[in-house]
């Protein structure tokens, strides 16, 4: 019973129920206005500067000249270009006070719920000022998300538009497993309130396949693969510099700056260069949380470490940037230091691992820019999902190397715009082959050619059709979500 009681999704569900019946029985003999049109209420049970995808999609929508309302948590600060609009208004979602985390786990996760709910229900049904036409809800989290905003579209006759990023209940999985009761109890609940909508987007073809198939979805469908902002874009020697310098990039004193720094040199009357005996910068961003398996970038740096020794200057050092926040990120970091410190055999001196938070302005500016290389650690719990970090990379004319998963070729072509592993020993061989005679390193340098030429990668395509283009999200977006919120779109049937 107690088990029972403790359970933070039985607890969502039941608080759920309950709210729902409650809210429809005080809300049903409401009169319901019309819904104005070109308005969007967008919700995101998360911090809102820590959710891209919904932030290019509010910035979309305002530029379109809809009423804009994003509803969500803070924290971090959102991209500036969001923040610039007139037609986009932050909803920020309220939090339990501090004082009440000190409580039992089984008294304060009620209270932690119930104000979640009833936070969201205020911020559709009363802090908007007339009913959106539309509700553009990211999935997960599911539980309460989707019943809410069931319920508050029945109440005020908006459109809900469901944005598939993953499954629920496969992320809860990774904890309990895939028969545990719970998890069930969670995958009929997303079901049952994810099967019905005006819209549905999906960031992979596969989702979609997937979830038509297996829940039998209605509405309009589209695939919305993700693509970076406009201003994710490749640099030139003179913004690494600037960047290298007044940004993020470790100091030596055998440097002399400003006309030197670890990447970039400056000569007499001309502009800065790259160093030839620069390190190779690699960047992984990560969200530290159980469907990443960092051990696996340890292990392989481990092994290129040892390898690079040996090689008596064959292969570059690497100065590694692991980007993000989440649970395990202190647990990792620590391990990290003990075996570039040395304290469990001799202290590295080919391999340098810097962890940093960025907001999201600064994330294109001060890393991805600079990078050579990028790795993915990204397995998805569903198999279904594709990770953003590469789509930020490939913005970046940045390659990637990055672990296989079931759908990863929408994404990525091995050999075209990047290279795939299985485990840290396949990981250290691709780091191997890639930057070997760097900075002339012939097999990256192919793979940063081919993003230059801007292929686009797809399912269908064998990975020589270069007739797709890679656009960005706007165009992206225009293509696939501008034609379902029209006017003279019809769901048949």
């Amino acid at each position: 019973m107690q088990d029972l009681l403790s359970n933070p999704v039985l607890t969502q569900i039941g608080f759920v129920v309950i709210l729902l019946c409650l809210s429809w029985l005080l809300l049903s003999r409401r009169s319901p206005s019309e819904p104005r049109l070109r308005s969007v209420a967008i919700l995101v049970l998360g911090d809102i500067g820590r959710s891209p995808r919904m932030m290019y999609h509010a910035e979309s929508f305002a530029k379109l000249q809809f009423e804009t309302f994003f509803v969500g948590y803070g924290g971090s600060k959102p991209v500036p270009s969001l923040l610039g609009l007139s037609h986009v208004h932050f909803l920020y979602l309220s939090q339990p006070p501090p004082s009440l985390r000190k409580l039992p786990f089984v008294i304060f996760a009620p209270i932690k719920i119930a104000q979640q709910v009833f936070s969201v229900l205020y911020a559709l049904l009363w802090r908007i000022p007339h009913p959106p036409e539309f509700i553009l809800v990211q999935n997960p989290p599911s539980i309460p998300t989707l019943a809410l905003v069931w319920l508050a579209s029945a109440l005020r006759g908006s459109k809900v538009i469901i944005d598939w990023h993953n499954l629920g209940y496969s992320i809860l999985a990774l904890k309990l497993g895939s028969n545990h009761i719970f998890v069930k109890l969670a995958k009929m609940f997303e079901a049952r309130f994810g099967r019905s909508a005006y819209a549905h987007l999906f960031v992979t073809q596969a989702m979609h396949d997937f979830l038509m198939k297996e829940w039998n979805l209605r509405g309009l469908e589209a695939v919305l693969h993700d693509r970076p902002p406009a201003h994710f874009r490749p640099a030139n020697a003179s913004e690494i510099h600037e960047v290298s310098y007044q940004r993020h990039m470790p100091r030596s004193s055998s440097f002399d700056p400003p006309s030197s720094t670890l990447l970039t040199q400056i000569t007499p009357h001309a502009p800065p260069t790259l160093r030839s005996d620069r390190p190779v910068v690699l960047v992984s961003s990560t969200s530290w949380t159980e469907d990443e398996d960092f051990s696996i970038l340890l292990d392989a740096l481990s092994i290129y470490e040892h390898r690079a020794r040996a090689a008596r200057g064959a292969l570059p050092r690497i100065l590694m940037f692991v980007t993000g926040k989440g649970p395990l990120r202190e647990a990792y970091m620590h391990k990290a230091r003990i075996l570039q410190d040395g304290e469990q055999g001799e202290v590295w001196q080919w391999v340098r691992i810097i962890s940093a938070w960025l907001e999201a302005k600064d994330y294109p500016l001060c890393l991805v820019w600079s990078a050579d290389l990028g790795i993915s650690l990204h397995s998805s719990s569903s198999a279904l999902d594709l990770p953003m970090k590469i789509v930020d990379m490939f913005g970046c004319g940045v390659p990637v190397c990055a672990l296989d998963f079931a759908c990863l070729p929408e994404l990525v072509i091995e050999g075209k715009n990047g290279v795939i592993f299985q485990d840290a020993a396949g990981l250290a061989d691709q780091l191997e082959n890639l930057l070997g005679g760097f900075p002339n390193a012939r097999e990256l340098e192919k793979l940063r050619a081919s993003l230059r030429r801007v292929v686009e990668p797809t399912s269908q395509s064998n990975g020589d059709d270069e007739g797709w283009a890679w656009n960005s999200w706007g165009d992206n977006w225009t293509r696939v979500v501008r034609p379902l919120v029209s006017p003279n779109v019809r769901i048949a049937g």
